[in-house]
């Protein structure tokens, strides 16, 4: 079996790659793993999405490595940042969360990879060559989750914020209050979604909406 190296064409120069997460732990591990890499160098580091816009107009890298939950201006939204600025731009999602929501939401936004950082280790240096030579990479369970709920009624803007005020433990009546609708209105939105998200009750729910995504907890 052909090896990484020689599947993808080594570059006259090293792919430049900017890393953008909070955490100096993670960065330091793939400044490591990028540094053992003919075909790659690490251009610069970031900790959240504005700094990293900033970078990435300085610098102008082949490829951004991007965390999703960040302080300050998160991952979604400088994705969107850098992709309104330089539509060409490669970037590659690398988080935590496996829901099928959050992907989408990255894939959207512009994103042309998505890592689970378990799975950096593995599978960070191909991901890297594929999504610079114009490739997109998606995991298989992350690909068999975006199907699964291919053509799922998504929740609206307030039920969202109906299933974020219940996932902070507040009672209907609680949630009513909050959000200046009646308690029955709120009943009826968590009828809704509950049928949206094959769920059987609220704690049922916000199990679901976190899994996949669609709640940050």
């Amino acid at each position: 079996m052909a090896s990484s190296e020689s599947r993808f064409r080594v570059a006259d120069a090293p792919i430049q790659v900017l890393v953008v997460d909070d955490h100096p732990l993670l960065r330091e591990g793939i400044a490591a793993v990028l540094g053992t890499q003919p075909d790659m160098a690490l251009q610069a580091e970031a900790t959240e999405g504005a700094e990293a816009l900033e970078l990435y107009r300085r610098h102008r890298p082949d490829v951004v490595l991007m965390d999703l939950q960040m302080p300050g201006m998160d991952g979604i939204s400088a994705i969107k940042a850098i992709r309104a600025e330089d539509p060409a731009a490669r970037i590659v999602v690398l988080t935590t969360y496996q829901g099928d929501v959050q992907a989408l939401r990255a894939f959207q936004a512009g994103a042309r990879g998505y890592l689970l950082k378990s799975m950096l280790r593995r599978e960070l240096v191909d991901t890297i060559r594929m999504v610079h030579a114009g490739a997109r990479r998606v995991p298989a369970e992350i690909a068999d989750a975006l199907a699964a709920h291919l053509g799922d009624d998504a929740l609206s803007a307030r039920e969202l914020e109906v299933l974020r005020a219940v996932a902070d433990g507040n009672a209907n009546k609680a949630v009513a209050r909050g959000l200046g609708i009646s308690e029955e209105t709120v009943k009826a939105h968590m009828k809704s979604i509950l049928s949206k998200l094959g769920a059987h009750d609220r704690t049922h729910a916000v199990t679901i909406a976190v899994r996949r995504g669609i709640l940050q907890l």
